[in-house]
């Protein structure tokens, strides 16, 4: 597997160097985004969402709300406005867990 990458040692054992993953595209969801482009994830969102708007050339944030600058706390930033190229508000239909057309009669 090393052969033709760079070997480092650090504190007596080897690794092989590679290079991270980079894409063209990052297509990425998240809660809420200011007019920078920080962007503020939440739940499950924060797992992987930060990770693949940084390793895209062009990271596009798809955002339920929008708001001014300032008015995410900056603790709260999840992706800084850096990684993030554009954002699109979109409409999101909240979803449920069942649908039912009739109630539920046990008999």
């Amino acid at each position: 597997m090393a052969d033709n990458k760079e070997v480092r040692e650090f504190d007596g054992r080897r690794y092989v160097m590679e290079r991270g993953i980079r894409t063209d595209w990052a297509i990425v969801k998240a809660w809420r985004a200011d007019r920078s482009g920080n962007l503020q994830y939440r739940l499950t969102a924060r797992n992987f969402n930060p990770l693949c708007a940084m390793a895209g050339r062009i990271t596009v944030a798809e955002v339920e709300e929008l708001v001014d600058v300032g008015a995410i706390e900056p603790d709260h930033v999840d992706t800084p406005g850096i990684y993030v190229h554009h954002v699109v508000v979109g409409k999101h239909e909240k979803r449920i867990e069942r649908r039912t057309t009739r109630p539920n009669v046990r008999g």
